[in-house]
């Protein structure tokens, strides 16, 4: 059975850090893609940062270059999102997502099939 599980979102401050880990089972994550998308109010389900775990090739929304660092641990199915220099617009639920093997590797809702629960990251001013 597919399953991802995220953790690691929590409240800080503007400025402050925050590690996000999506661990995965009932796939082998090295053979395709996986991302963290922004699910808020206002804006529905963004895309924040993907990796494609074949290559290592990675890509960042323009709001979040610099500042988040996307990574993936082929040996724990895990992939994580380290966030530094967090703003209040970082604020949103953070949702892991998986492609199946061989999709491309977009920011683009569409090309996921796979999906977590998501964790809560909450940025005050």
């Amino acid at each position: 059975q597919v399953h991802s599980v995220e953790s690691g979102g929590g409240s800080v401050q503007a400025g402050g850090s925050l590690r996000l880990s999506c661990a995965a089972s009932g796939y082998d994550s090295r053979n395709r893609c996986m991302a963290w998308f922004r699910q808020t109010p206002g804006k529905g389900r963004e895309g924040v940062a993907a990796i494609d775990n074949a290559g290592g090739t990675t890509y960042y929304a323009d709001s979040v270059k610099d500042r988040f660092t996307i990574a993936h641990d082929n040996d724990s199915n895990t992939i994580y999102l380290q966030m530094n220099s967090l703003k209040p617009e970082d604020t949103g639920r953070y949702i892991c997502a998986a492609t199946l093997p061989g999709s491309p590797c977009m920011l683009v809702v569409t090309w996921y099939n796979y999906w977590g629960q998501g964790t809560q990251v909450t940025v005050s001013s």
